[in-house]
């Protein structure tokens, strides 16, 4: 077996061929140097919690089928006040692998991502879905922009510039 050092910051490999037949339950759950890490990488103020429960299948001769769910405790920053806030994410999981070579049919699998030296990381399919996930521009529930009228469609819409004109030029 070659040496399998982590290269991530969530390390949990997984030797593909000792998936059995009908499948593996894995979970997972992040250590308090690892959410740390991860905190940094997705350029939030803390992770405090991140664990995830995994169904791993063998698919397609020699390829892996991941389905689950993942559940994060996190801090966000808000872009409209720039205070932070806490908020539990939750994020469905559902990645293929195949090994080198292999070709995926044209359907949702064609994304399939390669197995490497047969093993795939379970921690970093984990951190990619959950990175994924986090919502680019944050806010606190129920923060709008001062000044702005959020479009909830029961706001009367302003006529239109060119209809103003109309009713100017007798038309």
């Amino acid at each position: 077996m070659k040496n399998r050092t982590p290269r991530y910051e969530f390390s949990r490999p997984l030797q593909v061929d000792r998936v059995p037949k009908l499948g593996s339950t894995e979970k997972l759950s992040a250590e308090p140097e690892e959410l740390k890490a991860l905190a940094g990488r997705f350029r939030i103020p803390a992770l405090h919690a991140l664990s995830a429960d995994i169904r791993a299948t063998p698919w397609r001769g020699g390829g892996l089928k991941l389905e689950g769910h993942i559940t994060a405790d996190l801090e966000q920053v808000s872009v409209i006040s720039l205070e932070s806030f806490r908020e539990t994410v939750s994020v469905p999981l559902a990645r293929y692998f195949l090994p080198p070579g292999a070709v995926a049919d044209n359907n949702q699998e064609d994304d399939a991502d390669p197995i490497e030296n047969g093993w795939i990381d379970l921690g970093e399919v984990v951190a990619e879905t959950l990175a994924l996930d986090l919502e680019p521009y944050p806010r606190k529930p129920g923060e709008a922009f001062p000044g702005h009228v959020e479009d909830d469609g029961e706001t009367e819409k302003a006529p239109s510039p060119f209809a103003i004109l109309a009713t100017k030029k007798g038309v």
